[in-house]
């Protein structure tokens, strides 16, 4: 079993920056890959960002790109993700999660190839 727990969400204007943070614990080595995802009430669950925690090979939504950054410290089992240029379409519940085993074939924006999800944390972005 994993846990995660993130923190650092919060309440900024737009324009502002912010930087989540994902502890991690547990059986992390069965873990190939994490990532962030983000959901708004009605809607379905979207990666923002992922890591192959090896290679340290990171991909990104669209949306995202040159904004956001994601970035892991294996001493402290901890992923990161740094945002800038916030806006306000950003607002959501941040998710962070890992995942046993993603190919290289697999989409690693996914959430259907995640097992494992942290509680969540709010970024609020206002106008």
């Amino acid at each position: 079993l994993v846990e995660l727990v993130e923190s650092g969400g919060g309440s900024v204007q737009a324009g502002g920056s912010l930087r989540l943070s994902c502890a991690a614990s547990g059986d992390t080595y069965s873990t190939n890959t994490m990532g962030w995802f983000r959901q708004v009430p009605g809607k379905e669950r979207e990666g923002v960002a992922s890591i192959f925690t090896g290679s340290g090979a990171a991909d990104y939504a669209d949306s995202v790109k040159g904004r956001f950054t994601i970035s892991q410290d294996k001493a402290k089992n901890t992923m990161y993700l740094q945002m800038i240029s916030l806006k306000p379409e950003d607002t959501a519940m941040y998710y962070c999660a890992a995942a046993t085993l993603i190919s290289i074939t697999s989409d690693p924006l996914s959430p259907a190839n995640y097992n494992y999800w942290g509680q969540g944390t709010q970024v609020t972005v206002s106008s």
